[in-house]
């Protein structure tokens, strides 16, 4: 089951698990630290910076997976 969703923000994302900013900078948002990421939905974000938001979710829930199947 998806623990992320399209509707999060880049804060909420990161309070759940910290562990995925590497996860977001490596599918290029960059914007961690951005005023934006507060009120911004995973969505908006990739929106503005040109980035498939389905790619981003598909890579943050793949790594939950991952660790809930061992």
């Amino acid at each position: 089951m998806a623990t992320f969703n399209k509707d999060m923000t880049i804060n909420q994302i990161l309070e759940i698990n910290p562990d995925k900013i590497d996860t977001l900078l490596a599918t290029g948002m960059h914007c961690i630290g951005c005023w934006a990421a507060q009120d911004e939905t995973l969505e908006e974000a990739c929106q503005v910076h040109g980035i498939d938001v389905e790619d981003v979710l598909e890579e943050l829930n793949k790594e939950d997976d991952k660790k809930e199947n061992k």
